[in-house]
């Protein structure tokens, strides 16, 4: 197994950096994620922040664990464990003879890819936060008028969630029919038309057998669950209770099960966009909520 280190370096709108493999290298002119191998007894973050000064001049000043992929290439099995890193000394520049660019999820790519970065860039691809309808508890006219106001600051992803609504069919046509007028995501409990994916339960989760859906979620309290998840190559993950509900994990049980893992965790319970920074600190992806993302805020950097 060979070991990397690799960096989705992003501008605060959004755009990352990919660098083009240079002449000599296996692959030599695809493009990937910097970053490079971690040394024997290296912590991955030290062998990312080494690289980066490196290969583009730069000195790492925040960075935080995403997600770990292995891929098997002709040459060999690689895991590569990325991380997000929002600040940087210095302007990046190719120090070793290879072409850089700076790319957005919503334009045209540079190609050709290397054939791992598929995975990476859908996950990336997902928004740092997950709403979550609370349509029983505030009522649907006031939770519809909220739910307006938040994707005209550009939420772009809500599940629909109403145990306690007798017949959720009407209230769940509005969410959908909202949402994609502003280009947001939808997921639902059960298959519902025009719904962009289904988020399952913890214990639907463990009965299933393959992904219910092209785009699927699931909710997770443990690492098995999680595992779980990850071997039927679902989306993401919602992982808690973090706090409000017991028994809670708080940051360090998230910390742990989350670590390594193959796809996006978001964090979830009793937490707020104020809670962003420490999510990410923790390993997550972003953090999904239900009476967080209805009460006024700063909203959370894409």
């Amino acid at each position: 197994m060979i070991e990397v280190a690799a960096a989705v370096i992003q501008r605060p709108d959004g755009s990352f950096l990919l660098a083009q493999r240079p002449a000599g290298k296996v692959y030599a002119g695809y493009w990937e994620f910097p970053g490079g191998k971690v040394e024997p007894g290296e912590h991955a973050a030290a062998a990312l922040a080494r690289e980066l000064h490196e290969e583009l001049g730069i000195d790492v000043e925040r960075s935080y664990p995403w997600i770990t992929r292995v891929f098997t290439y002709p040459h060999g099995t690689v895991r590569l464990q990325f991380f997000k890193v929002s600040s940087w000394k210095n302007e990046p520049h190719p120090r070793e003879d290879q072409a850089i660019a700076w790319q957005r999820i919503d334009a045209a790519m540079v190609a050709p890819m290397l054939p791992a970065n598929a995975p990476v860039l859908a996950s990336l691809a997902l928004p740092v936060e997950y709403a979550i309808t609370d349509a029983s508890g505030m009522g649907v006219t006031e939770q519809l008028s909220r739910l307006e106001k938040r994707l005209e600051q550009g939420l772009k992803l809500v599940q629909v969630r109403e145990p306690g609504m007798k017949d959720p069919a009407p209230f769940t046509k509005q969410v959908i029919g909202l949402a994609h007028r502003h280009g947001c995501r939808v997921m639902v409990k059960r298959s519902f038309p025009d719904a962009d994916g289904l988020h399952v339960t913890a214990k639907e989760l463990m009965l299933l057998k393959s992904k219910p859906a092209a785009f699927a979620a699931a909710s997770c309290h443990s690492r098995e669950q999680l595992e779980r998840a990850m071997a039927l190559e679902f989306d993401f993950v919602v992982l808690g209770p973090i706090r409000d509900k017991a028994p809670a994990l708080g940051w360090q049980g998230f910390r742990e099960i989350a670590a390594g893992a193959s796809i996006p965790v978001y964090a979830i319970g009793g937490l707020t966009r104020a809670d962003l920074e420490q999510a990410w600190s923790a390993g997550a992806h972003g953090v999904a909520m239900i009476r967080g993302a209805w009460t006024p805020g700063s909203r959370p950097r894409a």
